[in-house]
């Protein structure tokens, strides 16, 4: 035992069900813990950390990773309820939080970065691609997805020089420009010492497999590791998890393969499915109690997800009560599915005592949202769109944030050309352009040349602009010492003032610029956001602010008493639970997906994304489906979503005048086949060729061309099947035979 503290076991096991007090007590080795919806998990999660903390195990040696800063919050401000202060010292965080502050301690010994880099986010990196295509001289249309097949190779753990040697072979043109891109993009972060999302996990990677003694520290340090949402993991972060458990093995992962609804973003369902495989002697439990929905929701929930064949079967059951029938909107069209929604928000509100922060409505995609927002604006019914435009994308506070990126990294060039001209400074582009190519043929930063007289000197700059900018350059140094000294919030506050920032957004109000007078609010709520971060980390630093700036999602700054209905798409609402919810929209080709038509594996996801949004409901759903829907300015037919017709018709009931048609059951999707718990089907629909060849010997990692699918990377060998995760992620993975004719080997 700890024998510094004294710890109350039994509030650790207090209303645990006795497959939760297994998990709970299951503290060495490898542990997979299936938990279905609403079934406690982050719950036994934390108890387990709690008790391996109660049984002796120093917090310092626990490592819990979660996919929101709002968990990983949770979950320690739960720990310490049970534990008291020992749950401080316990990492509790998300993939890319944990990669950056690692990386800041370590990555200097790569020679490759500094540890004060700056983290770009996606309008960032969509920024510098946008660079390097044009200094490439390539048409920025034809490489429009570029931003995705970057990532989705860095998620294979696939480097620039990899993915360029591997295209040797091959004559692909857009191939082999991706590669130069690709090559150009890596060489400027580096230059302007900064790293995207994806590198915070890749670079980690490659530090553990290039410096073994780095990864045994840390190996050592963290002997207990716990990943929650396990089935949302790619491959990049996969092998992180493996490398870190590789020495002790006592790995607990936690989740849900049938709520993976993150394939087109590179999730990886059978690294959950999978996992026996790689921990032979790992021991299975399974959380079947839902403590969420009722009885009707949780039936017809379990009656659609039953569909689906590639899944460990299990049968989510609750003691909560029966419930409300599914209550089935079916609209003439688009405009009454809306109109009707927001009267009926409204008469819960007024007549059944609902708050407006207890009602959601789902879409599957952002487009739906337009209508009922026109509708709810109507009715004065107040709603906020999770997933819009994030608060800290807003051009007032990336502006700001660019300034604070460049004085706590003074080689980021990308946030100093951002700066140089806002305000304006009568710093023409052409001077600008000049300083850019000088910087960049003697291997300068911007500042660098601009703050050092000697360099600056033989730059052919005009002598208006010399003035401008060594003002400017004066007025950043000048930042940079009041960072020194200022706490965060002062900081901005002089920066607002000097820069003439504030001052110009005053200006446009003065003007009548309507606009300026939220982008004012907006400012003053920064600061007040950096204040709150200094009182609640007193020791924080610059960077540490901008961390925490660059790795915040909506569902982070989502507040719990936030009054109003919340509007999402289904995958934004994956880890919600809302008293009542709307799921409109219910009709093929809408959800499912056109694009998940043809394939029965992206189906399956479609079924999965479905078995989400029905259990995000505590106690009442609405499904609502329109006959007509508008399209390009025309009305079309729509018919109903197989899903739909997949609930039995004793749990739904017709909602107002219109009655629910009858089931045509028009789509007799296959029966599911039971199989034991350690047999598993592979996750994707194998694709066979019509015309085999010659086996090729493959094997993990290798790169492959498909003549219709284009480049991918080999995850799984599997006797002659082959598991390939495609750059294209509209592709996504697929099984292919080994001898398939329309697949090369580089």
């Amino acid at each position: 035992m700890n024998e510094q503290f004294f710890f109350d076991t039994e509030n650790i096991f207090k209303n645990l069900n006795p497959e939760q007090k297994k998990a709970v007590t299951c503290l060495e080795g490898s542990l997979l813990i299936m938990a279905g919806a609403g079934s406690g998990k982050t719950r036994v999660l934390t108890c387990r950390i709690a008790n391996l903390v109660a049984q002796g195990v120093s917090p310092f040696n626990i490592l819990a990773i979660t996919f929101t800063n709002k968990a990983a919050n949770e979950m320690k401000s739960r720990a310490e309820k049970l534990i008291g202060s020992p749950a401080q010292n316990i990492v509790l965080s998300t993939f890319h939080s944990f990669c950056a502050r690692l990386l800041r301690r370590e990555i200097k010994i790569t020679g490759k970065f500094n540890s004060n880099f700056a983290i770009f986010d996606a309008s960032d990196s969509k920024t510098l691609l946008k660079q390097c295509i044009k200094e490439l001289g390539l048409d920025e249309k034809i490489f429009d997805g570029i931003q995705n097949k970057i990532s989705n190779l860095k998620d294979n753990l696939k480097t620039p020089a990899q993915f360029k040697e591997k295209l040797a072979y091959d004559g692909n043109f857009y191939e082999a420009n991706v590669a130069l891109i690709y090559e150009l993009y890596q060489k400027k972060l580096q230059e302007n010492n900064a790293l995207d999302f994806d590198d915070l996990i890749f670079e980690t990677v490659e530090l553990f497999r290039d410096f073994p003694d780095v990864l045994e520290k840390y190996q050592e340090r963290f002997k207990y590791i716990s990943v929650d949402e396990y089935q949302d993991t790619n491959f990049a972060q996969y092998v992180l998890t493996n490398l870190l458990a590789a020495k002790y093995k006592n790995l607990c992962v936690v989740g849900d393969a049938d709520q993976s609804i993150y394939g087109w973003r590179g999730a990886d369902m059978r690294n959950i499915l999978n996992f026996e495989r790689d921990y032979p002697e790992a021991r299975v439990i399974f959380l079947e109690q839902n403590y969420r929905s009722t009885k009707i929701i949780l039936n017809a929930a379990n009656a659609v997800i039953g569909n689906n064949l590639d899944r460990k079967p299990k049968n989510l059951w609750t003691k909560n009560e029966i419930g409300e029938k599914i209550q089935f909107i079916d609209c003439e069209n688009d405009i009454w599915e809306a109109l009707t929604i927001a009267k009926e928000i409204k008469r819960l509100v007024l007549q059944e005592n609902f708050s407006y922060n207890e009602i959601a409505l789902l879409y599957r995609t952002n487009a739906q949202s337009r209508l009922f927002e026109e509708r709810f604006m109507k009715f004065e019914i107040p709603y906020i769109i999770i997933g819009g435009l994030k608060f800290y994308d807003r051009k007032e506070i990336k502006d700001i944030l660019a300034y604070l990126h460049v004085i706590a990294n003074p080689d980021d060039d990308l946030h100093l050309l951002r700066i140089i001209n806002t305000p304006k400074r009568g710093l023409g582009s052409t001077n600008v352009n000049r300083l850019v190519d000088f910087a960049a043929n003697h291997g300068f930063s911007i500042l660098e040349v601009i703050s050092d007289k000697k360099i600056f000197d033989q730059v052919r700059l005009s002598p208006k602009f010399c003035e401008g900018i060594k003002s400017f350059a004066a007025m950043l140094v000048s930042f940079m010492e009041s960072a020194k000294n200022l706490p965060i919030d002062k900081l901005i506050m002089t920066i607002l003032n000097e820069s003439g920032y504030l001052q110009m957004i005053r200006d446009g109000i003065e003007e009548g610029k309507k606009e300026n007078i939220s982008r004012e609010e907006n400012l003053g709520t920064f600061v007040d956001g950096a204040k709150e971060f200094m009182e609640m980390n007193p020791d924080a630093t610059l960077q540490d602010f901008l961390n925490h700036v660059a790795l915040i999602t909506d569902l982070d700054a989502l507040e719990d008493e936030d009054s109003r209905v919340k509007l999402m798409t289904i995958h934004a609402a994956k880890g919600l639970e809302f008293p009542v919810v709307f799921l409109v929209g219910m009709e093929e080709g809408i959800f499912p997906h056109a694009s998940s038509l043809s394939e029965e594996s992206e189906l399956e996801e479609e079924r999965r994304a479905c078995y989400v949004a029905i259990t995000r409901a505590k106690k009442k759903l609405y499904i609502s489906a329109a006959e007509e829907r508008m399209f390009f300015g025309k009305m079309r037919p729509q018919e109903i979503s197989r899903f739909m017709e997949e609930i039995p018709d004793n749990y739904v009931e017709s909602f107002g005048i219109r009655a629910k048609p009858p089931q045509k059951k028009i789509f007799q999707p296959p029966k599911p086949i039971y199989k034991p718990p350690t047999a598993y089907r592979p996750a994707q629909t194998i694709i066979p060729d019509k015309k085999p060849a010659s086996p090729v010997n493959f094997n993990v990692g290798d790169m492959i061309n498909h003549t219709k699918w284009g480049l991918g990377t080999i995850m799984l060998v599997d006797g002659d099947r082959i598991t390939v995760s495609f750059a294209n992620r509209e592709i996504g993975t697929k099984i292919l035979t080994k001898n398939a004719t329309a697949i090369k080997k580089f």
